[in-house]
């Protein structure tokens, strides 16, 4: 009966705590708690309580909409982590290299950095526990490193060149989860921001981002929401509120519910006057479509890549008393025009996750003509009425199709078995004190960004290095396919080397690099050298 009682309990409070306003009646719990009885009291084999209710809470949800989630009370904190900014513990950026806890950078600034733990460096011993060669799980690993700001934790680090182990005690602090992935200049007049989600933390990453490539002589933005799948809302009217004039609507939402809240631009924009380019692809989502498709419906900037995700569902946090919590669909976003991007999913729910291979079958991420929208669906723009369509993301005004050529099987099974990043780590356990030397990779800013454009324009791994690559891939079981490697060699060459990068210096640098073999990137960039193309762009274009 303790199933039954806890069940029964736990609705009793939740209805209460929704005030009960909804059909759900007392007859209806009453329903579901003789339901939980008879398992109780007469299932074949014992069940577990927690397990239970957990199923049953996540089988009413699912039943909603995609975005109806149930949290279990483990998940809560880490899923709030990346969006709240920071967490706590000891600054490094870390991989398991030969069930080796190996260090691949250390935050700037950290509780690491600070008594002088390098990059290279072998982490073997921690509080005297040994973590090396005892194929320890990442999130094992982390629960000894992490912990509250303030407290301290011993390792022993193995590092190259010195024959004992080096003993460290670390003050575990607040550690800061950026936001902001990629801010630098393109060429003299363009500047490029990439942001990875919508955090706590954005607008000031943001913002500093934008004050240092101002103080650089850009003229011209190109703000990057490729893969981004959304976070907070409040961070999308900020960054919003930079590029728009102030009171603008940037997005309100609505529901049954839920009354009309909306959410307009405040404060003075800081990059009110210039071109801007935003990219968008079909992994931008939720707070990314708001950003983009406001920006786009008020013809501020061009909207260039592929058509966005397609989620405009609102979820409300709705903690229970266990310190579990259901982030619940309480009403739809709407964009400045009136439309909506949630895609359609009350007969679809299935196959909803599904989406992506749809498009990809119905040839939309190749060819712009395979995208169509019902004339119920279409909009219009605030100032030049060009026509956008509701219904299923934000549609760019410049599509760049889906660059399949340089990708292959191979490639991907060597990706997958994590050999490519098994040789960088590899190769610069070898040749980090080498590299850094050269390139000035622990100089100042100047001698830094020096050494990374050096670094740009001479660096080349050699046959020899990418038949190491391939022989590695051999040991993993990738058969070696000389016609895809050859196919996927140039991609492969290109990855290795801002992967190197990235480890050198930071994601910055990386993104300097494969941004050459962005598609969606070159014509945001081709837009903003052509203003004829970037006009066109602009223009009112039917579908």
């Amino acid at each position: 009966m303790r199933i039954a009682r806890i069940v029964f309990a736990t609705f009793l409070v939740t209805m209460i705590h929704l005030n009960a306003h909804a059909s759900v009646t007392y007859s209806d719990l009453q329903k579901l708690q003789m339901t939980v009885v008879a398992i109780d009291r007469y299932y074949l084999d014992t069940v577990n309580a927690d397990n239970l209710i957990d199923n049953a809470i996540n089988g009413m949800l699912e039943k909603l909409d995609p975005h109806s989630k149930y949290i279990p009370k483990s998940e809560v904190k880490k899923m709030n982590e990346p969006l709240d900014g920071k967490f706590e513990g000891i600054g490094v950026v870390f991989q398991m290299m030969e069930d080796t806890l190996l260090v691949i950078q250390t935050i700037s600034g950290g509780p690491s950095e600070k008594v002088g733990i390098f990059a290279g460096d072998r982490i073997v011993y921690v509080n005297d526990s040994t973590i090396a060669g005892v194929n320890m799980q990442n999130t094992d690993i982390m629960k000894r490193l992490r912990g509250p700001k303030g407290t301290s934790v011993n390792v022993k680090v193995l590092r190259r060149g010195v024959k004992e182990l080096i003993e460290f005690k670390i003050i575990r602090d607040v550690i800061p989860i950026y936001s902001i992935d990629a801010a630098y200049m393109v060429d003299d007049k363009i500047g490029y921001i990439k942001v990875n989600k919508f955090s706590e933390t954005t607008l000031q990453e943001y913002t500093e981002a934008m004050d240092k490539l101002k103080s650089k002589g850009m003229k011209s933005l190109i703000l990057d929401l490729q893969d981004n799948g959304g976070g907070y809302l409040k961070t999308a009217v900020q960054l919003a509120s930079t590029v728009l004039a102030p009171n603008k609507l940037v997005v309100y939402s609505e529901g049954v519910s839920q009354p009309r809240e909306t959410f307009n631009t405040t404060g003075k924009p800081s990059f009110e006057k210039g071109d801007l380019v935003v990219l968008v692809n079909e992994s931008s989502a939720s707070a990314s479509e708001i950003l983009s498709g406001s920006i786009q419906d008020w013809d501020r900037g061009l909207i260039v890549g592929r058509r966005t995700f397609g989620k405009g569902l609102v979820q409300k946090p709705i903690p229970l008393q266990d310190g579990s919590q259901i982030r619940l669909t309480v009403a739809q976003y709407f964009i400045p025009s009136g439309r909506c991007v949630q895609r359609p999913y009350k007969n679809n729910l299935k196959n909803y996750d599904k989406d992506f291979i749809e498009r990809y079958n119905r040839g939309e991420l190749m060819h712009e003509d395979s995208i169509s929208f019902p004339d119920s669906l279409k909009y219009f723009t605030l100032e030049k009425k060009r026509p956008v369509y509701g219904g299923g993301g934000i549609m760019p005004d410049l599509f760049v199709p889906l660059d399949t050529t340089k990708y292959s099987k191979y490639h991907r099974d060597l990706a997958a078995k994590n050999v490519l990043n098994n040789f960088v780590l590899n190769y610069l356990d070898k040749n980090r004190s080498a590299l850094e030397k050269k390139y000035n990779t622990n100089g100042n800013d100047k001698k830094k960004e020096a050494g990374f454009a050096q670094f740009k324009q001479m660096f080349q791994l050699t046959d020899a290095d990418l038949k190491e690559v391939t022989d590695a891939g051999e040991k993993e079981k990738v058969e070696f396919n000389e016609e895809q490697f050859t196919q996927s060699k140039p991609l492969i060459k290109k990855q290795l080397k801002a992967m190197i990068a990235r480890d050198l210096w930071n994601t910055s640098e990386y993104y300097q690099i494969m941004n050459d073999e962005n598609p969606i990137f070159l014509k945001g960039v081709e837009a903003l050298r052509d203003k004829e193309l970037y006009k066109k762009g602009m223009a009112p274009k039917e579908k």
